[in-house]
């Protein structure tokens, strides 16, 4: 994946400014955290009364796709690896959602600025198996 878009470093504080806000007003105005995992997999419980907000976050985290590309350009997006290897990521990243009790936003974001223990070392474990992984598919086997 090559994108560009002639980065600044304000462009990354204010990408974790909008993050951290989003997180916030879904807490204080709903109580909510803002772990996708969490939301996507409760859409599947159907609770009643508990769809609606989580619909909402998902269609704003697509919605906002298409806004971005309204007003600017997306920058182009080249994937080189094969199908296989998508669907194993993709499996082994959902497996370790689930025995990690949380993806990398709940833990990572929400559970971080909460200086929670469990997220911290969930934080430290998936970032560490994140750049070993890196490291053994690009330098030892060379994928």
């Amino acid at each position: 994946m090559n994108i560009s878009l002639e980065s600044m470093p304000w462009h990354a504080a204010a990408g974790g400014a909008v993050i951290g806000l989003a997180v916030a007003v879904l807490l204080l105005f709903n109580g909510r955290i803002a772990g996708i995992s969490g939301i996507v997999g409760g859409l599947f419980r159907m609770q009643k009364g508990d769809i609606s907000w989580r619909i909402a976050f998902i269609a704003g985290l697509i919605l906002s796709i298409a806004a971005w590309k309204f007003f600017w350009i997306l920058p182009e997006i080249r994937i080189e690896s094969s199908y296989g290897m998508l669907a194993l990521a993709g499996l082994l990243v959902g497996y370790g959602t689930r025995l990690g009790s949380g993806c990398t936003s709940g833990h990572g974001v929400c559970g971080m600025s909460r200086r929670s223990p469990r997220s911290i070392a969930a934080t430290i474990v998936f970032m560490g198996m994140g750049f070993v992984t890196v490291y053994l598919i690009r330098h030892v086997w060379s994928i």
